[in-house]
């Protein structure tokens, strides 16, 4: 769970306007005939070699026909997933999306291949491998680290919620991914996708570009079809963003939708789990099956009879039509040739039968980024050292102070690029009952809810608001940190609001979201919305693993 694309860090999103917008062509994949625009392959200077690979783009629904008719068998695609990670991620191009490999997904594919020929499949996540992000708890040989060498060793005595659910609909975990360490709340200057313990995950369309933070090995790791499917995490940005950048649908569902027990969290407030898949079918299914209400996870008793057992029954081609959908204009601007394909996007949208109230901004646009970030600091204290008091004695540190203390002694290993300075920071904050918490907090709810995205519902009577993600990945730069142009995250991560990410299409080869979001408890009509947007678009491109891109050349 992260910060990425918030709106504070204005700083970080002067990059890309001038970088990408002139030379690069903005391009919708021509499977919409009325869109079919000359695409603008980007010419590399060296291709890694990347051989075809049998799983490369396969479907949940794919894999479920195989293991079916015996083609596949649980265990067969977690020897397919690992040979690949070993051929791709931990060699060839070197993605490093993988921070650690469950060293049971063998064990467990056989247990459920066993299964499946006694009593038939769970259901339709039956023998499917997952890729979890490295802040989700497992109890079992893996460690959740957070990508810090902090906690390296720290092998939680049980499951988190969502890796329970996982397993109980008969999922394998396949292994966990990198991040942007600490879910990118170390420091205000970091460079996404690196982490202390897993170092740096690269985008593999160009691998010298970002793949966004924080869930960028899962991002990476799902878009390289190392995996059928994966799990990211998000306070602000991290699924939305990753999946933006690496030519996902990505859901970040409504705060309580999907426990958060046994997650290193950020901002209880804020912080979710989510679905990254290469389709929105993909990723309504893997959804479904995270859902339930949680006792140790307060927020999931609002969920009861507001999730649904079967989120694909949502998908229909046809959903755009008579759909009312508003457009957030003060989103646009960072980039012109992001502009330029959003507007595409609303054509097509047009064409599928929507009607645009355009603009339709959000008022309280701007007027809660300052205390987004106040909020952060105290919960990141309070929730942090609850999650690693609950560790035990034998976790390697036991507060936020004692992360502080362990990073300045291994300064040369944690901190060769940025810092920890939103660590001391939070470190600094007072209790959650503090008068100055408690008004941010109510601030933040009644300017980004009532008189933010439910006032702005209400006010045009719309199904959903539509805004770009982001821009193009930025180059990796270490040095500087990341240099993010824009996003549009912020208004449904702060109401604790569903944001749905889906690809819209590409700037140079390099692929570009656009956000469905709406009010809580929406995601049956987002992902009406957004799987209609993609069956239309059909925009997703197979990444090339290209070292590096020239934008503009001939």
């Amino acid at each position: 769970m992260n910060k990425k694309n918030m709106q504070i860090r204005g700083s970080r999103r002067s990059f890309l306007r001038s970088a990408l917008a002139g030379g690069a062509a903005a391009t919708v994949a021509p499977l919409y005939p009325a869109l079919a625009a000359a695409r603008e392959i980007p010419r590399p200077t060296e291709t890694s070699e990347v051989k075809p690979f049998e799983l490369d783009e396969i479907t949940i629904s794919d894999l479920q026909d195989g293991m079916k008719s015996g083609k596949f068998t649980a265990r067969s695609l977690v020897e397919k997933y690992s040979v690949r990670i070993d051929e791709i991620d931990k060699h060839g191009p070197g993605v490093n999306a993988i921070i650690e490999m469950n060293p049971d997904a063998l064990a467990i594919a056989d247990a459920l291949d066993q299964e499946r020929r006694s009593k038939g499949p769970r259901g339709p996540m039956h023998g499917i491998p997952v890729l979890i992000k490295d802040n989700i708890d497992t109890a079992d040989k893996m460690m959740t680290t957070a990508g810090s060498l902090a906690l390296v060793g720290s092998k939680p005595s049980r499951d988190s919620f969502v890796a329970q659910k996982l397993r109980s609909a008969g999922a394998v975990i396949l292994g966990k991914t990198n991040l942007s360490e600490w879910a990118n709340i170390r420091c205000s200057h970091s460079t996404s996708g690196w982490s202390g313990r897993g170092g740096l995950t690269k985008n593999p369309y160009a691998l010298d570009r970002n793949p966004c933070g924080s869930s960028s090995g899962t991002g990476a790791g799902i878009s390289a079809n190392l995996c059928a499917v994966g799990i990211g995490t998000e306070t602000d940005g991290s699924i939305v963003c990753p999946s933006s950048s690496n030519g996902l649908a990505g859901i970040k569902p409504t705060v309580g939708l999907v426990s958060r027990s046994g997650i290193i969290p950020i901002s209880h407030s804020q912080d979710g789990a989510g679905p990254m898949c290469r389709t929105v079918r993909d990723a309504a299914t893997l959804l479904a099956a995270l859902t339930g209400v949680d006792p140790d996870d307060a927020a999931t008793a609002a969920s009861a009879g507001k999730s649904s057992l079967d989120y694909t029954q949502f998908c229909d081609p046809n959903g755009l039509k008579g759909a009312r959908i508003g457009v957030a204009r003060k989103y646009f601007g960072f980039n012109d040739a992001v502009d330029a394909l959003m507007e595409q996007s609303l054509d097509v949208m047009k064409k599928q039968g929507a009607t645009l109230v355009d603009p339709a901004d959000i008022d309280s646009f701007g007027k809660f980024d300052d205390s987004e970030l106040l909020i952060m600091m105290y919960e990141l204290k309070a929730d942090l050292n609850a999650y690693l008091a609950r560790l035990g004695p034998r976790a390697p540190v036991h507060t936020l102070k004692d992360v502080i203390d362990f990073n300045e002694r291994n300064r040369l290993k944690e901190m060769p690029y940025f810092g920890q300075d939103l660590f001391v920071r939070a470190e600094a904050k007072g209790p959650l009952t503090e008068k100055e918490y408690l008004d941010a907090l109510e601030k933040n709810h009644r300017l980004a809810r009532t008189e933010g995205i439910d006032a702005t519902m209400d006010k045009y009577h719309l199904d959903a608001i539509v805004a770009p993600t982001g821009g193009p990945a930025w180059l990796t730069d270490l040095l500087n940190g990341d240099h993010v142009a824009g996003g549009s995250s912020n208004a449904a991560a702060v109401a604790g609001y569903p944001n749905i990410n889906v690809t819209a299409g590409s700037i140079a080869g390099l692929p570009i979201g656009i956000s469905f979001f709406g009010r809580a408890w929406s995601e049956p009509t987002l992902i009406r919305l957004a799987y209609a947007f993609e069956q239309a678009t059909k925009a997703r491109l197979a990444p090339q693993f290209l070292t590096t891109i020239r934008v503009g050349e001939k």
